[in-house]
C-alpha cells in the first residue's frame, strides 16, 4: 500500500500556505499603499515604448512577493518548531525542514529575496544609477555570487558531480558540475526577472513550474522538497489572488529575483537540469528575446522587437495585456506537464 502520509503533508501544507498569505496579504498590502511603496516606471527617453505601455500602472506598490517568501520561511521555522514540542501525531509530521533536502533552497530564497528586497526599495526611493535600483550587470553580479555559494555548497559538501541527460543516462563532469551550476541559476534568476512585467504573468508561469518540479521532487521520493514546492505553490496561488488584472501591487525583485534562484537550485537538487529549459521554456524565450534585442541594437544600430522582453512586444503589438497573460499560462501549464512526461518516461526507459 502506498504511503499516505507525504501526500497529506504536501496538501496540508499548501493549502495551509494559501490561507495564510491570503489573511497576511490585505495587511502587507495596507502598508505598501499607506508608505507609498510604489515602483518606479522607466522614463519615456530611455525605453518610451515601455513608458507608454505602462504610465497607467504608475503610483501601484511593488514587493509583493515578500508574501511569497515569508510565507515559506515563517511555515519552514514554525513545523520545524512544532516538531521539536510535539513528538508524535499530525502535527510533527508537517515539518520539511531538513539539511539533506530543503536547507539551501530555503536559505537561499531568503537570502536572494532580502537582497531582491533592497533592490525595490532602491526603485522605489529613485536611488541608484540612473534613479531606477539596480542595473542588470549589478544584478547578474549578484546572481553569481549567490549562485557561487550554492555551487560550492553542493560539489564540496553534497558531493553533487553527476547531471542526468534525459534517455542518454548519468554523466559524472567532476569540477566542471561548479560553472554548470552557476550558470543554471543566473540564467533562471535572470529569466524569471524578465518575465514579470505583466499582472499575473510572473506568479502563472512559476506556479506552473514549481508545481512541475514539485511532482518531480514526489517521484524521487524527496518529499520534504516536494511539501517546499507545494507551499511556494500555495503562496503563489494568493499573490495571484491579488495580482491579476488590474494588480494590487507587484511582485517585484525580492519575488522574482528569490524565485527564479530557488527555481534552479530545485532543479540541480533533483538532477533535471535539462529538463528546466522544457519546463520554464518561457522563461528561456522571455530571456533570449531581451539578449537578442541587445545583440541587434549593439551590432546593427536597430531592434528586433518593438520592445523588449517579448511580452512587450506583443503588448505593443496591440494585445491586450490579459490575453498575453492568460495564453502565458496556458503555454506554461502545457510545457510542464511535458517536463513531468518526459521525466517519468526518461525513468522508465
Amino acid at each position: 500500500m502506498i504511503d499516505q502520509a507525504p501526500v497529506v503533508r504536501i496538501f496540508t501544507l499548501t493549502s495551509l500556505s494559501f490561507v495564510a498569505a491570503m489573511l497576511v496579504t490585505p495587511l502587507w498590502s495596507a502598508f505598501l499603499y499607506r508608505f507609498r511603496l510604489v515602483k518606479k516606471i522607466r522614463p519615456s527617453a530611455a525605453a518610451p515604448v515601455f513608458a507608454k505601455l505602462h504610465e497607467k500602472k504608475s503610483g501601484t506598490p511593488t514587493m509583493g512577493g515578500v508574501i511569497i517568501w515569508v510565507t515559506v520561511a515563517v511555515f519552514a521555522v514554525l513545523f520545524f518548531i512544532i516538531r521539536q514540542l510535539v513528538h508524535v501525531g499530525f502535527w510533527h509530521d508537517l515539518n520539511f525542514l531538513t539539511r539533506q533536502q530543503t536547507w539551501l533552497p530555503i536559505a537561499a530564497l531568503v537570502a536572494s529575496a532580502l537582497v531582491g528586497l533592497v533592490d525595490d526599495y532602491f526603485n522605489v526611493r529613485g536611488w541608484g544609477p540612473k534613479g531606477g535600483g539596480l542595473q542588470v550587470r549589478h544584478k547578474l553580479l549578484i546572481y553569481t555570487a549567490i549562485a557561487i555559494v550554492g555551487a560550492l555548497w553542493f560539489y564540496n559538501k553534497l558531493g553533487f558531480n553527476l547531471i542526468h541527460v534525459p534517455f542518454f543516462g548519468n554523466f559524472e563532469i567532476g569540477i566542471w558540475y561548479v560553472p554548470l551550476f552557476i550558470f543554471v541559476i543566473v540564467a533562471t534568476a535572470f529569466s524569471v526577472n524578465e518575465i514579470d512585467g505583466l499582472d499575473g504573468l510572473s506568479g502563472g508561469t512559476l506556479l506552473a513550474a514549481f508545481t512541475a518540479y514539485g511532482a518531480i521532487a514526489f517521484s524521487q521520493g524527496r518529499f520534504e522538497l516536494a511539501t517546499f514546492c507545494g507551499v511556494i505553490a500555495g503562496a503563489l496561488l494568493a499573490f495571484l489572488w491579488f495580482n491579476i488584472p488590474p494588480a494590487r501591487f507587484f511582485m517585484g525583485d525580492t519575488g522574482a529575483m528569490s524565485l527564479g534562484v530557488t527555481l534552479g537550485i530545485v532543479a540541480m537538487l533533483t538532477n533535471t537540469t535539462f529538463l528546466l529549459p522544457i519546463i520554464g521554456l518561457l522563461f528561456a524565450i522571455e530571456s533570449l528575446s531581451v539578449i537578442i534585442q541587445l545583440i541587434s541594437k549593439k551590432l546593427r544600430g536597430k531592434k528586433v522587437f518593438l520592445s523588449a522582453p517579448l511580452h512587450h512586444h506583443l503588448e505593443a503589438k496591440g494585445w491586450p495585456e490579459s490575453k498575453i497573460v492568460m495564453r502565458f499560462w496556458i503555454i506554461a501549464a502545457v510545457m510542464a506537464v511535458i517536463g513531468v512526461v518526459i521525466y517519468l518516461v526518461d525513468r522508465t526507459w
